[in-house]
């Protein structure tokens, strides 16, 4: 039998390796239907505010979305693993942190460039129609 993704992201939460320090994303390829009007609520966010290469933060809720390539979104954590602080900006494929230049890769939440030494903590996003919503 072949294991579905499903399986295989709930396997490797069981295991330890989704969340901060992990390198498995839960990232959810989209089929959008472009004719379904983008609604929020609680945890959901319309993809038509997420750009593609960049991403959305929702400091409310604190977890910033993200669009690595078109109709592929991410979710982590807002939190900065460097100090707590909130990040500040998405743009050109990284996530920054403007307290003490931290910056996140959009794609896996990974380091790229310090004084953070540990990833964002990743969430689950799923995607239905043209709304993203987050675990």
């Amino acid at each position: 039998m072949t294991p579905t993704r499903r399986n295989v992201i709930a396997a490797a939460g069981a295991l330890g390796l989704v969340g901060g320090g992990g390198t498995l994303v839960a990232c959810e390829k989209s089929t959008m239907d472009t004719g379904t009007a983008p609604t929020s609520g609680p945890g959901g966010y319309p993809t038509a505010d997420i750009p593609v290469g960049g991403g959305a933060i929702y400091q409310a809720e604190q977890v910033v979305v993200t669009q690595p390539s078109s109709g592929q979104f991410c979710a982590f954590s807002a939190v900065c693993t460097h100090q707590g602080c909130l990040v500040s900006s998405v743009a050109s494929g990284r996530i920054v942190c403007a307290c003490h230049n931290s910056a996140f890769s959009i794609s896996d939440g990974s380091v790229l460039a310090g004084p953070a030494s540990r990833a964002l903590d990743q969430r689950t996003a799923t995607v239905d129609g043209s709304t993203v919503t987050v675990a």
